[in-house]
């Protein structure tokens, strides 16, 4: 199922890594009525912006990709943020779409809803039966409120606001902040920088051992159109009104040392890949059962090593464009 081309479509938060990789997606199938704004000119955590923004806007379709997003650093050292600007986004978003008439909207949320020792593959129903990863939950209860809100509005007003869950993203547009950024794109900035410098040893926080799922940024895109415009029935059939979202994800995990070995190849590094035992690990296993999407009609395209070489390549020409347009958020 593909994406209407006449329908007036609202991307939040396309300047991000995941809102400009939905954009590409529908401009790829020929959507040409789709609606952007910048954070510059329209502030999400302001409810009044937002709701003058869609009553004048009159849009058909949301997909609610704007997030405060970070790592393991970030999350541990700004969770008041995490959570507060997070609540805000999709409650002021999702409440201006249903009090003007938007019948469809996709949520995108993500794989830290679940339990920390939830059983893996992770299913969707084991959404709320433990507890969370310490370090980044405020960030999740944010994203269970979203899910909620949807079938909220969903079970009282009778919309159709679906919600996904992604694994772990990467790819063009990723946050390469040396601080502040996920596994892969720090890592591929680290490895860069050592390669550059020529160092004989890179060392990545943690034992390597905990396993991630890792998905490209452009698979999870075409992930969302198609479960956005699913049929109703469709969708409804595979889902519960209070056990709505869908995880989108490979099916396929790899530990940390293997990850950053891959990344090593990729960036041409020549040294040694060393492991600070010292660090935190985060949850030892993440991988998303995908069995509800794949009924639903869809599977992943892009392998993990592919994938890292596409990215590797935009972070090389971003580092190489205007130093001034600061595209690595550095």
């Amino acid at each position: 199922m593909e994406a209407r081309t006449d329908q007036r479509i609202f991307v939040a938060g396309h300047h991000g890594m995941v809102g400009s990789a939905i954009v590409r997606r529908l401009n790829a199938l020929g959507c040409r009525n789709i609606v952007t704004r910048a954070r510059q000119e329209l502030d999400l955590l302001n409810q009044s912006q937002v709701s003058t923004f869609f009553a004048e806007e009159r849009v058909d379709q949301v997909y609610l990709a704007a997030a405060k997003v970070g790592g393991i650093h970030a999350n541990n050292s700004y969770p008041a943020e995490f959570i507060y600007e997070n609540l805000m986004i999709e409650a002021n978003v999702i409440q201006a779409a249903h009090m003007n008439d938007v019948q469809r909207l996709l949520f995108l949320g993500s794989s830290c809803i679940y339990p920390r020792n939830a059983d893996q593959p992770m299913r969707e129903e084991a959404l709320l039966t433990g507890m969370l990863e310490p370090t980044n939950e405020p960030y999740a209860i944010a994203k269970i409120a979203g899910i909620k809100l949807c079938e909220s509005y969903n079970r009282q007003f009778g919309r159709d606001y679906r919600s996904v869950m992604p694994t772990n993203l990467y790819g063009p547009h990723d946050n390469y902040h040396p601080d502040n950024s996920h596994v892969i794109p720090a890592l591929l900035r680290r490895f860069h920088e050592a390669t550059q410098r020529g160092d004989e040893e890179v060392v990545v926080w943690g034992s390597g051992t905990p396993m991630r799922e890792f998905l490209h940024v452009d698979d999870m895109a075409a992930a969302c159109v198609h479960v956005m415009n699913l049929d109703s029935n469709s969708y409804l059939q595979h889902t519960q009104p209070m056990l709505s979202h869908i995880n989108i994800g490979t099916g396929r995990d790899c530990t940390i040392r293997e990850l950053a070995e891959t990344v090593s190849s990729v960036t041409g590094f020549q040294g040694r890949v060393t492991f600070d035992a010292s660090k935190p690990d985060g949850t030892p296993r993440k991988l998303m059962d995908v069995s509800r999407l794949e009924a639903l009609g869809w599977k992943s395209q892009i392998g993990l090593e592919e994938g890292l070489r596409d990215a590797y390549s935009w972070f090389v020409q971003a580092m190489n464009a205007s130093s001034a347009e600061n595209p690595l958020r550095t």
